[in-house]
């Protein structure tokens, strides 16, 4: 089923923000693209799949819980058997709960961790032995630049995304024998839902922390994620590119 496809690609939390931008730059090669989200409907990643399709790319969208091991296990067991192969990973669904450590709940830190971080390994430990068998492969996992600085309020979301980078380098280890590359992208401050909401006293503040001068887009980080995976980057791997306008150097 995928040989008329020049790659298979699975995105998660590709129904909006960064990973609409990831899923719409692979749509520019005739790809096959599966976006993973967990909306309450289907009404963004159907946006999202016309996007793809209007790009001449075929496009899947799945409602799925990447905190769930089983469901991703589910998941991907029967992606595989239908495509026969998994090229790329592109781990992205994330959430913030942010709280002052003072005041956040037990429940605030898990649910970040079991959506940000324990999603990552849940989909990676999916995909891997496919792709070993394949010889071949490319995870490029989203961090964040406050996984690397910390961020007030974040203690839950700062640590999962430092965890994703401990996690990239190790299995960029484990499996590098095999031809397979795993890279992470840590954005900055990015324009997107969930940095809309915040007042602009607030955004300003950010934007004066970044030499660049500005916010970046969705496209901005799309741009590295999709690099990471093409033949330009065989020879990276276990790397973290920073996408933040110079606001950690």
């Amino acid at each position: 089923m995928s040989e008329k496809f020049s790659r298979v690609v699975v995105v998660t939390g590709g129904s909006k923000g960064i990973g609409r931008s990831v899923a719409a730059r692979f749509a520019s090669e005739k790809t096959a693209i599966i976006i993973v989200h967990y909306d309450p409907d289907d009404e963004a990643a159907g946006q999202t799949l016309a996007m793809i399709e209007a790009k001449g790319s075929l496009g899947e969208i799945h409602r799925i819980d990447v905190s769930s091991f089983s469901a991703v296990g589910t998941f991907f067991e029967d992606l595989i058997k239908r495509w026969q192969r998994i090229d790329v990973l592109v781990n992205n669904a994330g959430i913030t709960r942010d709280r002052l450590l003072m005041r956040m709940s037990e429940a605030d830190w898990d649910a970040v961790l079991a959506v940000n971080l324990k999603s990552v390994f849940n989909c990676s430990q999916a995909v891997v032995r496919e792709m070993i068998r394949q010889r071949s492969g490319r995870i490029v996992n989203i961090a964040s630049v406050s996984g690397q600085i910390g961020n007030v309020g974040q203690a839950n979301y700062a640590a999962s995304k430092a965890g994703i980078m401990g996690f990239t380098k190790t299995i960029a280890r484990e499996v590098a024998s095999r031809s397979i590359t795993v890279n992470a992208v840590a954005p900055g401050f990015i324009d997107t839902e969930m940095t809309a909401v915040l007042p602009e006293k607030v955004k300003q503040k950010f934007v004066e922390q970044i030499p660049l001068g500005r916010m970046g887009t969705p496209e901005d980080v799309a741009e590295a994620v999709y690099w990471l995976c093409s033949e330009a980057a065989a020879y990276i791997t276990g790397q973290v590119i920073h996408v933040n306008g110079g606001m950690y150097m």
